[in-house]
C-alpha cells in the first residue's frame, strides 16, 4: 500500500469550508494518497488576539509536513492586522508565486479563446515588503526594496519553469523607465538570466502597456515574470479575462515549503449559501497533487473538471444568472467523470517530476558557488528629510547653505519629488516634508559619517526638524541613487 503524503489544510473562511470540503471529496474518490493535518488560522485566530492569524501549533505542522492547501482567508479591516497570506509566504520563503490562466472557451464566455499564460510573481519583497512610515502629518512613505538576489531566484524560476513545461517565450514586466534603480536592477538580472537560456524567445515590456497587452491580446504571452505588486494585479486582472477568477489556481513555492490555494479571496457575502465555485481550490488541487508526485491522480482530476465545463455544469458565477448548481452538485458532477476525458478541450497528461527538480529553481549550484564581485562602496553626500510648514522654499534653502559648512554643498531641495529651490516655482503644490541634498564640496577631504552628523548637529540646533537620512553612495563609480529634478 502507498504510504499517504501528509499535508498541512486549513479550511479557511467564508466560503473557504465549503469548496474546500468540495474539494477534498474529489481528491479521495479520485484516490489522492494524502493524510491531512488540519489547522486553523485566519479570522477567527485574529480575532481571538492573535495579531499573527496563525498559531504556534499550525506553524510546526507546516515545517513538519512542507505542503500546505489552504483555503481563503479573512484577515479582520484596521486593527493593524497584516496579511496572513504575506506573513506565510515571507516567513516561509515561498519566493514564486505561480498562476497559470487558461481561457476555456466556447463552454466558459471569454473574449479570449486562445489564451494560456502563466504568471511568474516575486512574492517575497518589493513594496510587499510592508516597511511604511508616516513622517510628518501629510506624509506617509512606503519603501520598495528590490535585491538582486530575490530578482535572480525569481527570473531563474520562470526560466526554468519554461523549459520544463515547453514553453517557448518568457516577458518580463518592470517600469524602469521611472524607477530606474529598483525595476532598473530587476530587468538587468532579467537580461543576465536570459542569456543563460538561449533557447527560450525573451521580451521586455513597462508594465502599464504590458498590462494593456494581457487585457487585448493575452494570446501573445506565455510567460511572464514580474515584481511583486505588478504580479499580484497582473494575476487577477488575467484571470478574470479567462471567464472567471474563480477557476484559477495558485502555486507558492519555495525551497523546502510549498502551498496551493485558489486566487480567489473568501467572499464572506455568498459564504453558508452553497453557492460557491470550488474550481479555483480545484485546479489548487491539482498543482499540489504534481508537486507532491501523483501526477496520475492530478491528470484524472483535471480531465475530469474539464469534461464538466464541456458538459455544461456550471456555478452561478459563469452561468451569471443561467441555470446553474451549487457547490456540492458541481464536486458530485466532477466525480461522477473520474476516468472520463475531455472531447473539445485537450486532455492533460502530468507526468512524474522528481522533488530535486521541483526545488531546484532556484540559484543554481554555478551561479550560487560563484564568487562574489569586489565592490567598492563610497560616500557620496547625504539627503536630508525635513519636516516644515512654516518657511518658504528660499527660507529654506538659505538657512540650509548657511549650515553647509565647508565640507557640504546644497544642491537641490524637492518636495514630493519635484525641484523647489533653488530657482523653484511658486505654483508648485507643497506639503510639509521636504528632500534637501547635500554634496560633498570638492574641497573636503576624505568623505566620511562624521561629516553627516556634524552637518545634523548643525541643522539641528538651528531649530531646523530633520526626520530621516539617505546616504548616498557609488559603487564602482557609478552613483547607486537617483538625480533629484534639476540636477
Amino acid at each position: 500500500m502507498t504510504q499517504k503524503r501528509k499535508i498541512t489544510i486549513a479550511r479557511g473562511d467564508g466560503i473557504g469550508p465549503e469548496i474546500m470540503d468540495a474539494t477534498l471529496k474529489i481528491l479521495e474518490h479520485a484516490g489522492a494518497t494524502i493524510e491531512p493535518e488540519f489547522i486553523d488560522i485566519g479570522e477567527k485566530v485574529f480575532l481571538a488576539g492573535n495579531s499573527s492569524g496563525i498559531p504556534d501549533e499550525a506553524w510546526e505542522s507546516l515545517r513538519r509536513t512542507k505542503v500546505f492547501f489552504k483555503g481563503p482567508i479573512t484577515t479582520p479591516q484596521g486593527g493593524g492586522y497584516k496579511s496572513l497570506n504575506v506573513t506565510i509566504r515571507k516567513t516561509l520563503g515561498l519566493y514564486a508565486n505561480v498562476r497559470p490562466n487558461v481561457s476555456y472557451a466556447p463552454f466558459v464566455e471569454t473574449k479570449h479563446p486562445n489564451m494560456d499564460l502563466v504568471i511568474i510573481r516575486e512574492n517575497e519583497e518589493d513594496l510587499y515588503a510592508g516597511i511604511e512610515h508616516q513622517q510628518t502629518p501629510e506624509v506617509v512613505q512606503c519603501l520598495k526594496l528590490i535585491t538582486r538576489p530575490g530578482s535572480e531566484k525569481i527570473v531563474r524560476y520562470a526560466f526554468e519553469y519554461a523549459r520544463k513545461n515547453n514553453r517557448k517565450k518568457v516577458t518580463c514586466f518592470t517600469k524602469d523607465n521611472i524607477m530606474k534603480l529598483t525595476d532598473g536592477l530587476f530587468h538587468k538580472v532579467f537580461r543576465e538570466v536570459a542569456e543563460e537560456y538561449p533557447e527560450i524567445e525573451t521580451e521586455h515590456w513597462i508594465i502599464d502597456i504590458g498590462m494593456a497587452k494581457i487585457a487585448d491580446t493575452p494570446q501573445d504571452f506565455d510567460v511572464i515574470v514580474m515584481p511583486n505588486l505588478y504580479g499580484d494585479i497582473a494575476s487577477d486582472v488575467a484571470a478574470q479575462i479567462t471567464g472567471s477568477v474563480g477557476l484559477a489556481g495558485s502555486a507558492n513555492i519555495g525551497d523546502q515549503v510549498a502551498m496551493f490555494e485558489a486566487i480567489h479571496g473568501s467572499a464572506p457575502d455568498i459564504a453558508g449559501k452553497g453557492i460557491a465555485n470550488p474550481s479555483g481550490l480545484i485546479n489548487g488541487a491539482i498543482m499540489m497533487l504534481v508537486h507532491i508526485g501523483q501526477p496520475e491522480v492530478a491528470t484524472k482530476i483535471h480531465n475530469a473538471w474539464l469534461k464538466t465545463l464541456e458538459d455544461g455544469v456550471h456555478t452561478g458565477d459563469i452561468t451569471k444568472g443561467g441555470k446553474s448548481v451549487g457547490t456540492v452538485e458541481f464536486a458530485d458532477a466532477v466525480i461522477d467523470r473520474l476516468g472520463q476525458k475531455p472531447s473539445t478541450y485537450t486532455p492533460v497528461e502530468y507526468k512524474q517530476v522528481e522533488p530535486s527538480e521541483e526545488t531546484n529553481f532556484t540559484l543554481n549550484p554555478a551561479v550560487k558557488d560563484r564568487p562574489k564581485a569586489d565592490v567598492v562602496r563610497e560616500l557620496d553626500g547625504v539627503d536630508v528629510f525635513l519636516f516644515n510648514n512654516e518657511l518658504t522654499p528660499d527660507e529654506i534653502g538659505h538657512k540650509l547653505e548657511e549650515l553647509s559648512g565647508p565640507d557640504f554643498k546644497l544642491a537641490v531641495i524637492t518636495n514630493r519629488g519635484v525641484k523647489v529651490y533653488p530657482n523653484g516655482f511658486p505654483e508648485t503644490f507643497t506639503t510639509d516634508h521636504w528632500r534637501c541634498r547635500f554634496e560633498f564640496s570638492e574641497t573636503q577631504d576624505g568623505n566620511s559619517n562624521k561629516g553627516i552628523v556634524e552637518l545634523l548637529n548643525r541643522i539641528n540646533q538651528a531649530n531646523l526638524d530633520f526626520i530621516k537620512i539617505e546616504n548616498l553612495y557609488k559603487f564602482n563609480g557609478e552613483r547607486g541613487y537617483s538625480l533629484g529634478q534639476g540636477q
